[in-house]
């Protein structure tokens, strides 16, 4: 690993982009360029300490991955190198451009430390879950198309798959068991941990499906979190009557959705609400008869531009 990095100083080239522009030249004694072929030296040298850059981050996340952590996929912590990034961009290069080489780049640094495989459920949108999937764990990562959310959860309970991605929950009342349901059922456990897209920006031609990815290790707080909650109640309990049970709890939903099997007299409410919540959270207890057998179920790191 290189015990001194390249010193990079962007003053030459930016002169250099003036001299282009049309704007007078300084003289070359001053270290500055004026013609095209020595602007290209110059990124060639930025390149070159870019790379020798990117080698020795690569090293330090071999050390990292030695040290025993427990997962090589902790979006919380990538959603805060992106957000400190973003909050010190500067000058003309797009953000979304600073954001996708990001992406790209700790897609690779996570492949660096185990097989990476990613589970989409089809469900109806495959290729708008594919396409998410493509866009936040980068363009090589592999990806297992599966025929329904089932599946996929299957893949990364039996550690085929490291992750699976799946569709959002909508609001509102369903007839039949979601997908979430099962992380209720599962002998062992599985956590939801992040939202896609996380660049929540879309520009024309990106899909706009909305996804959370789940996998067996829990959410790692980001600094600016939702988390998930279930919980069982009479199947004839109101929708207001949740909000206000789950308020007089300090647990203000951001979003209610619940599912009630025909025939049974019980159903599962799962709700959104704001922060990182812990299993530990003394809020929980604070939950009455009504709402019953509370169960964080993961959480994510709000995306940047904020949630849609």
């Amino acid at each position: 690993m290189p015990n001194n990095p390249p010193i990079i100083n962007a003053a030459p080239a930016a002169a250099a982009l003036q001299a282009s522009a049309g704007q007078p030249a300084a003289p070359a004694q001053d270290g500055l360029f004026s013609d095209l072929a020595a602007l290209r030296a110059e990124l060639d040298r930025i390149d070159n300490g870019i790379h020798a850059l990117l080698i020795e981050r690569a090293h330090i996340v071999e050390y990292v991955a030695r040290s025993g952590k427990p997962a090589a996929f902790r979006p919380g912590r990538e959603a805060a190198i992106i957000r400190r990034l973003l909050a010190q961009h500067e000058g003309r290069l797009p953000r979304q451009t600073l954001f996708g080489v990001w992406r790209e780049l700790l897609a690779g640094t996570t492949a660096m430390q185990g097989p990476f495989l990613v589970a989409v459920a089809a469900d109806g949108t495959s290729d708008s879950l594919t396409q998410l999937a493509r866009e936040h764990f980068g363009a090589l990562t592999p990806l297992r198309v599966l025929g329904s959310a089932g599946q996929a959860l299957n893949e990364v309970h039996n550690g085929n798959a490291a992750v699976a991605v799946l569709p959002f929950p909508m609001g509102g009342d369903q007839a039949r068991s979601p997908w979430w349901t099962a992380l209720l059922r599962l002998d062992q456990r599985l956590y939801i941990n992040a939202r896609l897209p996380f660049w929540t920006p879309r520009p024309d031609g990106a899909p706009n499906a909305q996804a959370l990815v789940v996998a067996s290790t829990p959410p790692d707080a980001s600094g600016e979190d939702r988390s998930f909650l279930a919980l069982e109640l009479d199947a004839d309990v109101s929708r207001a009557r949740i909000a206000s049970e789950l308020g007089n709890a300090g647990l203000p939903p951001e979003a209610i959705v619940v599912s009630r099997e025909a025939g049974t007299t019980e159903a599962q409410v799962l709700v959104e609400v704001a922060g990182a919540l812990g299993e530990d959270d003394p809020r929980l207890a604070a939950l009455g008869r009504v709402l019953r057998r509370p169960v964080v179920l993961g959480g994510y790191a709000v995306p940047v531009g904020g949630t849609v």
